[in-house]
């Protein structure tokens, strides 16, 4: 073991000190072979068909429409078409696996994600204890005490990171690591969440990551305050320190003591509970269960339904989010105010004060601004990542929410990011073979029907696509609001043509984004227009039984034991749900109150607005249904696979 870890360490010294002009990046794609997917029946998305900004146009009507020249330039990029083809499924696939946008600048030299305990030979040296095999939650040793957020880890702790490592990779899964000019700069991809692998080391494209703890990941990073938007902490209410800066009046003032700031935030990432992310940095603590990406016909996307035009029915909208303030906190620096009320001095200042690489750390007495247009590695386009404006600019809109689109230079607009979407549209979790008994599903497709079930989870992928009021829902409330602030920053949507190559031209032509493929109402209640409390869409059930724990905050789940009741009893304890234990809990409103119970009674499930309440929709012996129907009805919902084998009835029938 001790060998192979000296051989990875020299590799890297040999790689850092060769690759100081250049840049060298360790990722890459997984082989198929190495994947579930060649044993999974593909979606019903076509090779040949086209998608226009949210519209489909099958491949069979693209074949009359090329019968003549001017229903043809329907299928033109410049009109915003985009053709499924191989090449851009190849291109989807590898960007899911190996794409950042340049996110390892602000996760390394600002956040420094690798500079605190969690770092690169405590990282090597765990994947090295492995001797090559595989595991679902890379465990690092703490070599010495470490205080992260007010709580103390004891030197010879186990940290369970959740972080998987494929057999013989020497990189988590979804974690890029590139080199350049002597710095060691790390990243992460689409997969590090939304891929995961078995006991074997076999992949599961699209299954979510569902005890990945980013929380822990992100706490133990050197300067992790600069992710407070996605905590409840403002750090106008810290106390000042006594570092200066230039505010946009001229005025010197304080910024926010670095080290009160930084364990206020911390403790907040660590109460995160496995498996959960906080993508929507509206300055409140309402992290969200990692989705699967088993995304086809379930528009609109995110946990309330916000991603909902535009290309892909709005996949790529939250495509693009994920390359935003999630992973770069500077690209919402031009929309600060509006949206948390912090002036874009002081929010620049706040994250780049106690930046982790010497260069990026902002000095005594500076203007954040002109200071990080000096160190900027994307100079001229906002925030630090590969963005480009979009047309109305420092205005979002519906369609991408801060105005910046995660590009790649030399490549058409959005090529990437539609890529993944049309991948992602391919991905179904693969047959679970563990369900095998048809009369039982049988039964339980009746049961889902009498139930009422079918109400909302209904067609192929078992959903109508709606978005349900928080207070009909009566789930915990905190993350339906979330981006309620959002419309202040909003202008009409619209994009350049895909036809055009980033960096765009000053000329470029500009087209509109159809606004009509999602009903108004359902757009203003995923964004608590009209509805203050918001709402939260409805899922489709394809691979539940891959996708434990339930609902949008993970709070309803179950452990084989019976006292493994809620987050607080399996993840939080580092116990992997189970599904169908899970799904019981879900259905059954005596084990839920207990595992809402449970949630409740944990002191940080509760800072993070977790307790797995609402969906009161009941299949259990007060609702008339025996346990027998409870049972039927859970070996239905765990079948539901890449080709479901369901009978839904015609006729209301309790037999």
């Amino acid at each position: 073991m001790w060998r192979r870890i000296l051989i990875l360490v020299l590799i890297i010294a040999v790689i850092s000190f060769a690759a100081y002009k250049i840049e060298i990046t360790l990722t890459g794609t997984p082989k198929l072979a190495n994947t579930y997917t060649p044993f999974t029946q593909p979606t019903a998305q076509e090779i040949g068909s086209f998608d226009t900004l949210g519209f489909t146009i099958s491949k069979a009507d693209a074949e009359s429409l090329r019968q003549t020249p001017e229903a043809e330039e329907e299928l033109l990029p410049e009109n915003g078409a985009v053709e499924i083809t191989e090449d851009l499924l190849q291109l989807g696939r590898e960007a899911f696996y190996t794409e950042t946008f340049g996110g390892e600048y602000f996760q390394s030299d600002v956040a420094g994600a690798l500079d605190g305990p969690i770092n690169p030979i405590t990282l090597t040296k765990s994947i090295a204890r492995l001797g090559g095999k595989p595991t679902t939650n890379l465990q690092i040793p703490l070599d010495k005490d470490v205080e992260i957020g007010g709580k103390l880890f004891k030197a010879g702790t186990l940290l369970n990171t959740g972080l998987d490592i494929p057999k013989g990779s020497l990189l988590p899964l979804g974690m890029r690591t590139s080199i350049k000019e002597g710095k060691l700069r790390v990243g992460i991809t689409c997969a590090l969440c939304h891929a995961t692998t078995d006991s074997e080391g076999r992949i599961l494209e699209g299954a979510p990551n569902n005890d990945v703890d980013t929380g822990l990941l992100l706490a133990f990073g050197t300067n992790s305050a600069a992710m407070f938007r996605q905590t409840g902490v403002n750090p106008t209410e810290i106390t000042a320190g006594q570092h200066t800066y230039i505010k946009a009046n001229g005025e010197t003032a304080y910024l926010p003591d670095a080290k009160a700031l930084e364990d206020a935030v911390d403790a907040q990432l660590l109460a995160w509970p496995p498996g959960n992310f906080d993508s929507t940095g509206d300055l409140a603590n309402n992290p969200s269960q990692i989705p699967p990406s088993y995304t086809f016909e379930n528009w609109p996307y995110g946990w309330s339904g916000f991603a909902s035009v535009g290309w892909f029915h709005g996949l790529t909208t939250l495509n693009n989010n994920v390359h935003a303030t999630n992973s770069d906190a500077t690209t919402g620096a031009d929309s600060s105010l509006a949206l948390i009320g912090i002036d874009k001095e002081t929010y620049l200042g706040t994250l780049l004060q106690n930046s982790a690489n010497p260069s990026f750390r902002l000095p005594e007495g500076a203007k954040p601004s002109e200071f990080f247009d000096k160190i900027d590695p994307t100079p001229g386009e906002p925030g630090i990542n590969r963005t480009i404006r979009m047309p109305g600019y420092p205005k979002g809109s519906i369609f991408i929410l801060d105005g910046l689109m995660a590009s790649t230079p030399g490549l058409p607009v959005a090529a990437q990011l539609n890529g993944m979407s049309a991948w992602q549209n391919t991905l179904a979790p693969p047959p679970n073979q563990s369900v095998t008994d048809g009369e039982s599903l049988q039964r339980g497709a009746r049961v889902f029907a009498n139930a009422g079930c079918i109400d909302c989870h209904s067609g192929r992928y078992f959903t109508n696509h709606d978005v349900v009021s928080e207070q009909e829902i009566k789930a915990q409330p905190s993350r339906a609001k979330a981006l309620a602030k959002f419309p202040l920053i909003f202008t009409d949507p619209q994009t350049y043509p895909n036809s055009e190559t980033v960096p765009v031209a000053a000329d470029a032509p500009v087209l509109d984004v159809p606004e009509n493929i999602t009903p108004k109402p359902q757009q203003q209640l995923a964004y608590a227009q009209n509805n203050p409390a918001g709402g939260y869409k409805v899922p489709n059930l394809i691979g539940l039984y891959l996708t434990a724990p339930y609902l949008h905050d993970g709070g309803v789940a179950a452990g084989t034991e019976a006292e493994q009741l809620g987050m607080a009893g399996t993840l939080m304890q580092h116990i992997q749900p189970d599904a169908a234990a899970s799904l019981r809990v879900l259905v059954d409103r005596n084990l839920r109150e207990k595992a809402v119970a449970a949630n409740r009674a944990n002191p940080d499930l509760q800072v993070a607005n977790v307790d797995g309440s609402g969906h009161e929709y009941w299949v259990d012996e007060q609702a008339g249904f025996t346990e027998k129907q409870q049972n039927d009805l859970i070996q239905f919902l765990l079948s539901l696979d890449d080709d479901p084998e369901y009978l839904v009835p015609s006729e209301n029938s309790n037999q």
